[in-house]
């Protein structure tokens, strides 16, 4: 019963990112709301990052939708970001909501951090040799990324996320990804 559980999950979140991805760019664009739509490639469970040793395996396609309120801070923009990663092995995938904080220079170069919730569907406690035990089901979610802007539109980043409850659980084992991802500002 539980691994049905588990699967209706993954297969869940495996359907909101396709759907998210396949949404056509130009029916996004009519939207005054978003900013930027994000998709990309990354790496589950990196060791020797943040959290420190590697248990599950596989790659991660990530979708994310940065919308266009913004707050001006230290040369940049705070924007809400809104995303989700399905992990294509079956581990943990997770759907996340960030204020995420930008500074663009001239030479089209940018970095970005953020901070917010992530919440995911992986184990919460050691109680399987291949799973991270996050210690509870949502965590915080801190996202980087550096990258360099084409154009007005097209962009191409190094990101790197990092989940976990911060200690404030018993079990925090923490989980970060390391990708590529392709950027369309609209």
């Amino acid at each position: 019963m539980r691994a049905k559980f588990i699967a209706s999950q993954h297969g869940f979140a495996a359907v909101v990112v396709a759907f998210a991805m396949a949404t056509p760019i130009a029916a996004v664009a009519q939207s005054p709301f978003i900013y930027e739509a994000k998709f990309g490639v990354l790496y589950h469970d990196v060791p020797h990052l943040w959290s420190g040793f590697r248990l599950e395996n596989g790659i991660d396609i990530n979708a994310e939708v940065i919308l266009a309120p913004a707050l001006p801070f230290l040369g940049g923009a705070i924007r809400p970001a809104i995303g989700g990663t399905v992990n294509t092995g079956g581990y943990t995938s997770k759907g996340y909501i960030d204020a995420r904080w930008q500074i663009d220079t001239a030479s089209g170069f940018y970095f970005g951090l953020g901070l917010g919730v992530a919440v995911h569907d992986g184990h919460m406690n050691p109680n399987a040799l291949d799973r991270k035990a996050l210690g509870s089901r949502a965590l915080f979610h801190i996202p980087a990324e550096v990258g360099f802007r084409f154009d007005h539109h097209n962009s191409i980043s190094v990101y790197f996320d990092h989940m976990s409850n911060g200690y404030t659980q018993k079990y925090n084992e923490g989980l970060d990804t390391l990708g590529v991802r392709y950027g369309y500002r609209f």
